[in-house]
């Protein structure tokens, strides 16, 4: 007899995981379909120091200890995954997968993530992996005794920053506003850190180089000044792109592309739910993908419960 899930998770980072704890430990099928690694960006994370009940750790290490929490769950776990059509309008939702499987299931939960978001500047591309990175966790010990350049402003940029301090024998900070929007603690811990200088109102206009990363071209945004700063690397925290690629005939989306649910992380499609970064929410944090994870799979056992025969 064919499989047929309870429910169809995509999307193996904080949410998605959490998503697949809740429905298979409610004894619902449940299968996880990812793309890449699971973890979601919270791997990148070098320390994660404010997840409730969890002293400092690792986000490598939280987010396998999710995963293998979703495993001995009974949760199917599949990676490597490439949806290439969605048929989720009827009752029973249909995916197409590249390699020919076809995957069905009673109910669907989008949980797609983010990307970083690119500084899309002269030279991004052309040094990227050899001087240009958007993971602390990644690539900070390939900075040590260096000077680099972190750009952004918000809670990941100022926490990131502290990071890298523990290689880099400086860092400055370039931010285009003239205050940050960190938390008042993060903030307060960026200025008290001696390795640590800030380049406000500012943005990296070009990055030069010839091998590998040598200059970034710094532009004033209040003057239009222009200078030139010897730099061996730069980390880039500005914010996500929403991964909903492939969707906008779907679901609805808003004018950032995220995917607009209601309190219950509920679409307009019937049995079709979505959380974490890939929502349009004003907070994206571990905490509240897990909880947007949480109230996902709760709907959708709701759903199973009420809305099928």
């Amino acid at each position: 007899m064919e499989k047929i899930f309870d429910v169809i998770i995509i999307g193996g980072g904080p949410a998605g995981l959490t998503a697949g704890i809740y429905s298979s430990r409610a004894k619902l099928s449940t299968v996880i379909l990812n793309e890449g690694s699971y973890g979601g960006q919270v791997v990148m994370t070098n320390e994660v120091a404010n997840y409730p009940g969890v002293e400092l750790t690792n986000g490598y290490i939280l987010a396998n200890t999710m995963k293998k929490q979703a495993k001995d769950f009974g949760c199917k776990l599949l990676s490597n995954i490439k949806i290439i059509n969605y048929d989720i309008k009827s009752q029973i939702k249909i995916l197409t997968l590249d390699d020919g499987r076809i995957i069905k299931g009673k109910s669907v939960i989008f949980a797609t993530g983010g990307r970083p978001r690119y500084l899309n500047v002269p030279g991004e591309d052309t040094f990227k992996g050899s001087g240009v990175s958007y993971c602390a966790t990644c690539d900070g010990d390939f900075f040590s005794g260096k000077e680099i350049i972190v750009v952004g402003g918000g809670n990941s940029a100022l926490e990131e920053a502290g990071t890298l301090t523990n290689y880099a024998t400086k860092v400055t900070i370039v931010h285009q506003f003239d205050h940050f929007q960190a938390f008042p603690a993060v903030i307060e811990e960026a200025n008290a850190n001696p390795k640590i200088e800030f380049i406000m109102e500012s943005k990296i206009a070009e990055l030069r180089g010839d091998e590998s990363l040598k200059k970034a071209i710094i532009e004033n945004l209040s003057t239009g000044n222009k200078t030139e700063m010897p730099i061996d690397g730069v980390f880039v925290f500005i914010g996500y792109v929403p991964n909903t690629e492939g969707l906008e005939d779907i679901l609805t989306l808003n004018g950032n592309n995220e995917i607009i649910v209601d309190m219950d992380m509920k679409t307009e499609i019937p049995g079709v739910f979505a959380a974490g970064d890939s929502i349009a929410k004003r907070y994206r944090q571990i905490t509240t993908a897990v909880a947007d994870g949480t109230i996902a799979a709760l709907s959708a056992a709701e759903y199973l419960r009420t809305k099928i025969d």
